[in-house]
């Protein structure tokens, strides 16, 4: 007797192991698509690694909760990457040390200028103050932005969906905006992606030059740091 595709497809589905195996395949090949382009800031694979994973559990109507039931097992990995990140800071201590005094004014602008604005152009645009709570810690990652935002009384799933699309946006942005800029120094490229474009823009910089990323990873930790405090003042005073 034949066997039935679709009940064999239902059988699957329910393994975590089939999501876990297409994230990493379907990551493999778009970054095998990156690096062929030259690790063209268009062909980001988190991008492009995002929808086709994105249309394929649309087509098969399969739902997040099954997906990731599989993938977090990636998800789980993102500790041990951040914690990484130590190694190359470990290993460029003398440039970033000789460089604090700049980094903690940059930090400091930067902080406010991604808070401030954003809930400015927000508040401008008439969006529900849920909304903007969700948008103002933006430029974070995403564990943090969700507890800020969730804290604040915003909404922690849009908090993550304006975290990534951030993260995308930096990603993608910043190579050619830095070279038309003529902003040739890694050190501060690389720290103006990781304050405003979190772990994404880090992964970025590092594609880029070490010492990009090195700077990227101080400037993706401390802003957490100091955007988690600065939230909530700036909710207290910008917000009708």
């Amino acid at each position: 007797m034949k066997a039935d595709p679709f009940a064999l497809w239902v059988y699957l589905s329910q393994t975590p192991l089939l999501w876990l195996t297409m994230t990493l395949l379907v990551y493999a090949l778009v970054d095998a698509v990156s690096q062929a382009t030259g690790r063209n800031a268009l062909a980001n694979p988190v991008l492009h690694s995002i929808w086709i994973v994105g249309v394929f559990l649309w087509l098969t109507g399969t739902s997040y909760t099954t997906y990731f039931s599989g993938a977090q097992f990636v998800h789980f990995l993102l500790g041990p990457a951040t914690v990484a990140l130590a190694v190359p800071l470990y290993e460029n201590r003398e440039v970033i040390v000789a460089s604090i005094l700049p980094m903690i004014a940059a930090l400091m602008v930067g902080c406010v200028t991604a808070i401030v604005s954003v809930v400015l152009l927000a508040e401008a645009a008439g969006l529900p103050k849920t909304v903007v709570l969700s948008l103002a810690p933006k430029s974070v990652t995403a564990g943090v932005a969700m507890g800020i935002s969730e804290s604040l009384g915003g909404d922690p799933s849009l908090a993550a969906v304006a975290v990534i699309i951030t993260g995308i946006m930096g990603a993608i942005a910043v190579t050619p905006l830095m070279n038309a800029l003529g902003i040739r120094d890694f050190r501060a490229r690389g720290f103006a992606v990781g304050l405003a474009s979190h772990g994404l823009g880090t992964a970025r910089a590092f594609q880029v030059d070490a010492l990009a990323g090195a700077f990227a990873g101080i400037a993706m930790s401390l802003n957490a740091l100091v955007t988690s405090l600065l939230v909530p003042v700036a909710a207290t005073l910008l917000l009708r």
